[in-house]
């Protein structure tokens, strides 16, 4: 599973814009979650980082992205 942003979901809090503005931005008619560019699943480095970190603190859960490797 690669990174996910659930628009339907998302409430607009701009939490995942601001920990990872390469990965994520906000519509700017209605403030919801725009994804820039998919990630791998399980990225690693600095950007799998923050996709894990912008998923952690969405307060809607709209964002997926895997912690781990299956079986890993």
């Amino acid at each position: 599973m690669a990174l996910h942003a659930d628009r339907e979901r998302c409430q607009g809090a701009g939490m995942c814009a601001l920990t990872a503005p390469d990965l994520f931005d906000q519509d700017p008619e209605d403030g919801r979650v725009v994804l820039r560019r998919p990630a791998p699943a399980y990225e690693a480095g600095p950007t799998g980082a923050r996709a894990r970190e912008a998923a952690a603190l969405c307060p809607a859960g709209a964002l997926t992205y895997p912690s781990a490797r299956p079986g890993g």
